[in-house]
């Protein structure tokens, strides 16, 4: 049963949502491309366009600078209860191929469906403005029903985020005690399904690693020295051949130190999504899952560490035919993290497994990076059972807790830096092809994002 102001808040969202609908066209309009000089104005039009809207809340906000685009924050105090820190980002990815987009990207519609539903295509529909202004929308009604909201709010909206939030850190670290909060709230991920909502509760941390096997001091003639002289791209090819077993482990030793199952409760959660193999990569034209052949594919791509060759090159590569044995050979790697996974150890796991696989007068050289550990929410925590039931008494559904695949670094910083927990919850769905040509994002997304905020600040302060 939800409390009396709640009603109100959520009849306040429901007839104001045309009004919701035009303010975040206004700001969809602005093409602030962040990876791209030549639109750093319009970035900063639409940080001053998000401080006017926000102050317009009885919001204080300002737009700080950063070294690069600047950052918004806004403060708002609130009744009892954890103070939050909400975290988006006002940048967008650039809209090429401008000629396969059905309409100007910059100037925003509503397009009907083939199943009749209603969607708002732009560019930033979905990543990330929709999804932000689910969240200032949410805290527009509360304001407008009881003048306060239920929790203190802390926003932080960057407009870096496309381009890899590469001033974000810093300014997290130098802003600490203006950034302080109880819990962060990120909204830049996605449902289940359109009718299921979800928290992401984990992200998978990342090592990358680019390397090189060298052999002999120069190329080689094959007809030479074939059959006697070590060819790297063979050295190269059995070492990729090694890193994975026939089950579908990873064969590094020591790779899997840190990683945890899943708790059985979510385990079988899990399971009951039912996700299929024709559902997951029938559509990308595959059939048969490849990983860890005793775990679910869900758990493959959330929740079980990774390792991927993403490049692999060496040798004569041109036109024709060129009889050379090269004196070196190259990969990229990338290694996704779960659980307690250590990136370093890791790393060295990694090296130490490809040395111990060449020949004494062959080497390795390495060219990577640290790399960033994963994130969890502790299962038990107060606050995610409060926001996931709040997300199922609006949607109707069990609200699912699921890991991604991906690594969003700057909840880390949260961590690291100002010591938050991080709940990631997003309305995005698989097709709003973000990043894409015709970027959509339903309006029952922004309209059930909205009233899903709602309730989450009302259950935040219980």
């Amino acid at each position: 049963m939800t409390s009396r102001p709640l009603d109100q808040v959520l009849a306040a969202v429901d007839s104001g949502l045309d009004q919701s609908v035009e303010r975040l066209f206004a700001l969809l309009r602005i093409p602030s491309i962040s990876t791209d000089s030549a639109f750093a104005g319009n970035c900063a039009a639409a940080a001053d366009w998000l401080v006017q809207d926000l102050n317009s809340l009885g919001f204080v906000a300002s737009a700080r600078a950063t070294g690069g685009h600047p950052a918004v924050v806004a403060k708002s105090p609130g009744g009892a209860g954890p103070h939050a820190l909400f975290y988006g980002h006002y940048d967008v990815q650039p809209v090429d191929p401008l000629d396969l987009w059905e309409t100007p990207p910059f100037e925003p519609r509503i397009a009907t469906a083939p199943d009749g539903s209603k969607r708002i295509v732009a560019r930033g529909a979905s990543d990330d403005k929709g999804q932000v202004m689910t969240f200032v929308e949410a805290c527009r009604a509360w304001k407008a029903v009881t003048g306060t909201l239920p929790v203190g709010v802390t926003m932080l909206i960057e407009g870096e985020e496309e381009c890899g939030s590469k001033h974000l850190f810093d300014f997290v670290r130098a802003n600490k005690a203006d950034l302080a909060a109880d819990v962060a709230l990120v909204c830049d991920t996605g449902m289940w399904d359109r009718q299921t909502p979800a928290i992401t509760t984990s992200l998978r941390g990342i090592v990358s690693e680019e390397f090189k096997v060298v052999a002999a001091n120069r190329d080689l003639h094959s007809g030479v020295y074939g059959g006697a002289a070590a060819n790297p791209i063979h050295m190269l090819s059995k070492v990729i051949a090694s890193i994975h077993g026939a089950d579908g482990r990873i064969a590094i030793p020591g790779f899997y130190d840190g990683v945890e199952d899943l708790p059985a409760d979510i385990l079988a959660d899990w399971k009951g999504l039912g996700l299929t193999a024709d559902d997951f990569l029938g559509p990308i034209g595959l059939k048969q899952p490849i990983g860890e052949r005793d775990r679910l594919l869900i758990e493959m791509i959330s929740s079980r560490p990774t390792c991927d060759i993403n490049g692999i090159w060496g040798g004569y590569t041109g036109e024709g035919s060129k009889t050379v044995i090269p004196s070196e050979a190259w990969a990229k790697v990338t290694m996704r993290l779960v659980g307690k996974q250590d990136p370093v150890k890791v790393r060295d796991a990694f090296r130490a497994h490809v040395r111990a696989r060449l020949p004494a007068d062959c080497r390795a050289e390495f060219f990577g990076t640290r790399g960033s550990p994963a994130l969890a929410l502790p299962w038990d925590m107060p606050v995610l059972g409060k926001a996931r039931a709040a997300l199922t008494a609006e949607w109707g559904r069990k609200a699912v807790t699921i890991g991604s695949g991906g690594s969003i670094p700057i909840v880390g910083a949260f961590k690291d830096d100002l010591g938050l927990d991080s709940l990631l919850v997003g309305f995005g769905l698989e097709d709003d092809r973000v990043h894409s040509p015709n970027e959509k994002y339903d309006l029952a997304s922004f309209h059930k994002g909205i009233r899903s905020w709602a309730r989450i600040l009302d259950a935040l302060a219980a």
